[in-house]
């Protein structure tokens, strides 16, 4: 079962953090961001994992330390429980509709990291989550957890929908690429190692 807990202590957030990609059961998620805390339990459950984490955050300031530092801690979970990478699909890719918007992700687990993200955003607020935190966290996900990340908006007008489409994609990648298959034991790379 792959299964970790980590912690991240900072003057700027406390975090704890228990991630089992092998199991979708439900998950509880706390960061005192409403609408952050919406789309990590839809990233959990799209992405077909148990996520359970717990952010206390220089809230009074902004948002940006509790996001970003999420998706560090997130990230490097990840990094951790996908490092052998033996018998991985590697890749994912995923287009989710969401009413009128569309998204769409792709995810290579290539130990190299890197995000593209072409999806302009409204420097606005949703509740007290700031929009542009979305790349952030993303970045900080990608960079950490060693992978390269490519999120693409192809429509939308309704920025709640933008962004569920944008994480419920990832969360489908995701999902795919680190399906490990019971039967391989194999580095899907024609140099042998990631």
């Amino acid at each position: 079962m792959r299964k970790i807990n980590l912690t991240r202590n900072t003057l700027e957030t406390q975090i704890t953090l228990e991630l089992n990609l092998d199991e979708c059961k439900t998950s509880v998620i706390t960061t005192g961001i409403g609408f952050f805390d919406h789309m990590l339990t839809l990233f959990a459950r799209h992405s077909g994992c148990t996520l359970n984490l717990t952010c206390v955050g220089d809230l009074q300031v902004d948002s940006h330390h509790t996001v970003e530092d999420c998706g560090i801690l997130l990230g490097q979970a990840l990094g951790e429980l996908l490092q052998d990478k033996r018998g991985l699909n590697r890749y994912g890719d995923a287009f989710v509709p969401m009413d009128e918007s569309l998204a769409h992700s792709a995810i290579d687990l290539s130990g190299r990291s890197f995000l593209v993200f072409n999806a302009p955003l409204p420097k606005t607020t949703i509740g007290n989550f700031e929009v542009e935190m979305v790349e952030e966290f993303f970045r900080a996900l990608a960079y950490n957890a060693q992978l390269t990340l490519h999120i693409r908006l192809i429509h939308g007008s309704n920025i709640h929908h933008i962004l569920e489409a944008i994480f419920k994609a990832t969360a489908r990648a995701l999902k795919q690429a680190v399906f490990c298959s019971p039967n391989s034991t194999e580095i899907l790379s024609t140099k042998g190692v990631l």
